[in-house]
């Protein structure tokens, strides 16, 4: 078991965000700002089902693209040294990894929750559906699934350290996010808990009043429009400070867990 101290990990972001602010800016733009920004002008809810087929094209696309620059950021928190190109080169390459490993947890995932879904059916409870109330062993067997959900999350929050810093391929990425984070549940939930609070309260809070102002003062929020723009700019933003931040924070999380001594606490401040 690896000894975990979440107040270091924090010290070290702050210390590589402030002293490398520019190139992880210069990468968040591009790879997480950029896409963002796309995301909400084409489509301000998100998937639609009654949008066009190039729309939902366009959300993959830029989901991809941000997965890579989520790599991209971890690169360059971990070291040893390398360019902004290069970091980008590196997360595009092993973004297709990455994607691969999540199929596998989400697949995984949905094997689990049929076993509640088959004993609730054998025993006669009706499962919920559109209209019908949830019956009490109906929600019982989603609260545990719920804890099931939170308990492979957290075993899971290294897989993206690991597929920025490690040669493996998607299998081996889950094998040995759950390996680096035995012994360090609590500590790791705390921080998921404290990092999803915030950004809720940090883009969701922002971003729902940024909407409102807009309505108000430049008009409705619609696919393609200049309300959709301005909003999908501002809350690009924030996304892009949210997820910074977290890759920064995950990959000192992975440099304590692998007791790496390869790493630095910075990285190059020259180099595209």
């Amino acid at each position: 078991m690896r000894a975990l101290s979440l107040s270091r990990a924090w010290d070290d972001t702050k210390a590589i965000i402030t002293r490398d602010g520019r190139l992880f800016a210069s990468v968040a733009l591009a790879l997480v700002a950029l896409p963002a920004a796309i995301e909400g002008l084409v489509s301000p809810r998100g998937m639609d089902a009654s949008a066009p087929w190039w729309v939902d094209a366009v959300l993959i696309v830029a989901s991809l693209i941000a997965l890579a620059g989520q790599l991209a950021l971890i690169r360059l928190a971990l070291g040893p040294s390398i360019t902004v190109g290069g970091a980008i080169a590196h997360g595009v390459r092993r973004m297709p990894i990455y994607l691969l490993a999540a199929i596998l947890i989400l697949g995984a995932l949905f094997i689990a929750a049929m076993p509640f879904a088959i004993v609730l059916t054998l025993v006669g409870v009706p499962l919920p559906a559109n209209g019908v109330s949830a019956s009490p062993p109906a929600a019982v067997a989603a609260l545990l699934y719920f804890v099931l959900i939170c308990f492979v999350a957290v075993r899971m929050l290294m897989t993206a350290p690991v597929t920025s810093a490690e040669r493996a391929w998607p299998l081996a990425i889950v094998r040995r996010s759950w390996e680096l984070t035995a012994g360090n549940w609590w500590r790791l939930f705390a921080f998921f808990v404290l990092f999803l609070i915030a950004a809720i309260a940090f883009v969701g809070g922002l971003g729902a009043a940024t909407a409102v102002v807009v309505r108000l003062f430049v008009g409705p929020i619609t696919p393609l429009s200049t309300g959709a723009l301005v909003v999908a700019l501002v809350q690009a933003l924030f996304n892009t400070v949210v997820t910074t931040g977290l890759a920064v924070m995950l990959a000192r999380i992975y440099v304590q867990l692998s007791e790496r001594g390869d790493v630095e606490t910075s990285v190059p401040t020259t180099g595209i």
